[in-house]
Parts: structure tokens; C-alpha cells; sequence
């Protein structure tokens, strides 16, 4: 029918083993840089916080100790 879309043998391209091998490792390999790099900025977050928290602490400790002198 016209209009219908259908593939034959001839229109797929196959691909050999070696090729899909090395797509599903780029695959792997880009999918394991995207979770460290996820990783590394979770990491990074909670430091920031951490140190925030303490810096916090910090300026009111000072505030406290300058309101009872």
C-alpha cells in the first residue's frame, strides 16, 4: 500500500559484532563519566554545606560572645 512504511532486509543495515561491541563500551563508558561527574558535584554540595554549617556556627559564636562583654 502506499503511504505504509515497511523496512526490507535490504534497507536495514546489519551491523557486525565488533561495531555493536564498541557502542554498548562507549555506551558503558559514557554513562560511568556522567554518574562520577554526578557523584563528584553530590560530594561537592555536601561539603559546601558542611562548611556553610560551620561558618554559620562560627559568626554566631562571635555574636555571642561580643553580646556579653
Amino acid at each position: 500500500m502506499p503511504g505504509e512504511f515497511s523496512l526490507s532486509d535490504e534497507d536495514v543495515m546489519r551491523r557486525s559484532r565488533n561495531e555493536v561491541a564498541r557502542w554498548r563500551m562507549l555506551r558503558q563508558v559514557h554513562r560511568r563519566r556522567a554518574r562520577w561527574l554526578e557523584g563528584q558535584s553530590r560530594r561537592y554540595k555536601r561539603i559546601h554545606a558542611i562548611r556553610h554549617q560551620v561558618a554559620q556556627q562560627h559568626r554566631r559564636s562571635i555574636l555571642f560572645i561580643t553580646q556579653n562583654m
